[in-house]
């Protein structure tokens, strides 16, 4: 038997010797197992305009193995318009399956505490996890533009169950328990702990983990440990840098979310044959949101056609 986490296909790479930048590649090749996936209930549409994507004059510049190439996605470095098909503020490069990225109905599905107990209807969905106040909840409601659909709070640790949010009637947006929250009792912490990376390593529905860091603020070692069992562990993930909205104040020590960001990629990289796709963004600002829907619909696609 096949185990479960094999079904989906592996956006998440391993330390191996660097791609040449001179070939045409793809880094994320067809899987070639035959996906169980529902048929798809998104109405068939051309791709949507793009019009979040990096201006050729942006000042952040990203070399090729920096970049996150989707499936079916050929670049190069002689591409003068490669420039232009990444989405602002990521490394992720569109693809032609970047299209129905818009959030038309959104609502509460249930909570569980056991995979199994999770919906069964087969719909894909994408997991938010990371530290607690980090934003999760804050980011999902902009995603869908609700004020209330998530809760929130000043209180970290608020999120205690997997949670599943439909959207559209044809995916789930997953909010999951916040990790590192001190003042919750160890019990506690280590049950949340268990039942999420039995979700990840389990739901074969799963299309890629988002993984929250605060980028206000320097890298923190258990975000850092996070990252790198997903990927040990070949779970699909993204990276959602939150709260790039805050300025820190140099003379006072402080780093630019943009610094922070820097830095925990490089921290990163020893884990990782290439970096993870990634995005800025911000929940005061609505920052990365539509970026964010454009890459879940670039993945969402890609797998329910596989």
């Amino acid at each position: 038997m096949v185990p479960a986490q094999l079904l989906r296909f592996n956006l998440s790479f391993f330390t191996r010797p660097p791609l040449s930048l001179h070939t045409h590649f793809t880094l994320l090749p067809k899987h070639r197992l035959n996906l169980s996936a529902p048929k798809s209930t998104l109405a068939t549409t051309e791709p949507i305009p793009i019009s979040h994507v990096s201006e050729p004059e942006s000042h952040v510049t990203l070399s090729l193995d920096k970049l996150f190439v989707p499936p079916e996605t050929e670049v190069s470095v002689d591409d003068s318009s490669l420039s232009t098909r990444i989405l602002k503020g990521s490394n992720i490069v569109l693809s032609k399956y970047a299209r129905d990225a818009q959030v038309t109905q959104a609502e509460f599905v249930k909570s569980s505490v056991r995979t199994e107990d999770c919906p069964s209807d087969g719909l894909p969905e994408f997991a938010l996890v990371g530290r607690s106040n980090v934003g999760k909840s804050s980011l999902l409601n902009s995603l869908v533009r609700r004020k209330k659909l998530a809760l929130t709070s000043k209180k970290p640790g608020k999120t205690q169950c997997i949670n599943h949010f439909r959207i559209n009637e044809s995916w789930y947006l997953v909010d999951l328990p916040g990790y590192g929250y001190a003042a919750a009792p160890q019990e506690l912490r280590g049950d949340w702990d268990k039942f999420t990376k039995d979700y990840f390593l389990n739901r074969s529905t799963l299309v890629s983990v988002f993984l929250l860091v605060d980028a206000s603020i320097p890298v923190k070692k258990i975000d850092l440990e996070y990252a790198s069992w997903l990927g040990q562990n070949q779970i699909p993930m993204t990276l959602i840098f939150t709260k790039c909205d805050k300025r820190k104040k140099k003379k006072n020590g402080g780093k630019r979310p943009e610094e922070n960001v820097s830095d925990f990629q490089e921290l990163i990289r020893g884990f990782f044959q290439t970096a993870p796709p990634w995005i800025m963004t911000s929940s005061v600002t609505n920052q990365g949101r539509d970026e964010i829907l454009l890459h879940m619909a670039q993945l969402r696609n890609y797998w329910l056609k596989h």
